[in-house]
């Protein structure tokens, strides 16, 4: 039973880090400064960091307006509640 604390562990830093990608990025914009890709913020929510790039984009004001990133952020969230039923329906019958 160690793949259990393992896997909260990495949906944790992957979570803390997709927040910090976002608040780097948003202070970025404030500064004029070099941006963090679009493509690499929604990567890191693809990877399991979505409810850090949710919670960074309400706390921070971030990304909220724009398309088609919101758009593809909610496609992932969808995807992940997906992955969730999934895995609980079939964990339960095995």
């Amino acid at each position: 039973m160690t793949f259990i604390p393992a896997a909260l562990g990495l949906y944790t830093v992957l979570n803390i880090t997709t927040f910090f990608l976002f608040w780097w990025d948003k202070r970025a914009a404030k500064q004029g400064d070099r941006r963090i890709r679009e493509r690499t913020l929604l990567l890191f929510a693809l990877m399991g960091g979505s409810l850090g790039a949710v919670t960074a984009q309400h706390m921070l004001r971030h990304k909220t307006r724009k398309q088609p990133f919101c758009g593809l952020l909610f496609a992932i969230i969808a995807l992940h509640i997906a992955a969730v039923v999934v895995w609980a329906f079939f964990a339960g019958t095995v």
